[in-house]
């Protein structure tokens, strides 16, 4: 599976042309997945837009994102703000190359005041999903600095875990120490995609990075506008069965 990282640079103008444009990229590298940032849609330093704007499932960010997946052939993993009756959460959803949704996530782990005035927590365990024979898992920004969610996902068969972030700078140590280290930990690989710029005053810290299941950087980006490509069709080489047989010892009552 080759997988596309698309670190945007802030502000964004027209979100969906951006989009538009990265999934033809990502499908002209052969590329089977774009990744972009958390809340794409509508954008992450906007709380007001957060609840006025946020969608139902089958609302039109849902429906756009499909066709650019379909008419590109090229799965997307994006951001969104999802309203569910009088609640919002910070949503992930994966469209298939045919439009499809084949995994969808609410973030369990809200990072500050700021994102719990616009967002209520989720309230089920991040998906396991198939992406074309490989199992993905899902996590937002704050959730891969807590090593019990990449964990649980690595025992439920995720072999690649995909992380749309929105980390501000200042706080490099997450895509310099901890992603890799829930790489290492778990023997999977980890995708972590951030912005890049300053939106309404918070500036962003870039460094969007892929990581192998040994821990090593595969690819990163710098402060600005970036796409990242790793093909990561050679995981089988890595032992598949990392995961310590003592760690059952941490259910046991």
């Amino acid at each position: 599976m080759k997988i596309a990282l698309s670190q945007w640079q802030c502000p964004v103008e027209d979100r969906f042309a951006k989009l538009e444009r990265d999934a033809a990229i990502a499908a002209l590298a052969s590329c089977d997945l774009l990744l972009v940032p958390e809340l794409a849609f509508p954008g992450y330093n906007c709380a007001e837009r957060h609840v006025q704007d946020a969608q139902l499932m089958d609302g039109q960010w849902m429906q756009g994102v499909a066709r650019i997946a379909r008419s590109n052939g090229v799965a997307i993993c994006f951001g969104w703000a999802e309203r569910d009756g009088d609640i919002v959460y910070n949503a992930t959803s994966v469209m298939s190359k045919k439009g499809i949704c084949l995994a969808h996530y609410r973030k369990l782990q809200l990072f500050g005041a700021f994102e719990r005035r616009s967002f209520t927590p989720g309230n089920t365990p991040p998906p396991v999903f198939d992406l074309d024979g490989t199992p993905c898992g899902l996590l937002i920004c704050y959730d891969i600095e807590f090593p019990e969610h990449a964990r649980d996902l690595a025992r439920r068969g995720a072999r690649v875990i995909l992380v749309p972030t929105a980390n501000p700078k200042g706080f490099s140590q997450v895509p310099d120490v901890l992603v890799p280290a829930r790489a290492y930990e778990n023997g999977v690989f980890v995708a972590y995609t951030n912005y890049a710029g300053e939106d309404s005053g918070l500036k962003f810290g870039g460094g969007s990075v892929i990581c192998g299941p040994d821990g090593g950087v595969l690819a990163v980006a710098g402060k600005g506008d970036a796409m990242l490509m790793v093909d990561i069709g050679g995981m089988d080489a890595y032992a598949t069965d990392r995961l310590s047989t003592q760690l059952q010892d941490l259910l046991r009552p």
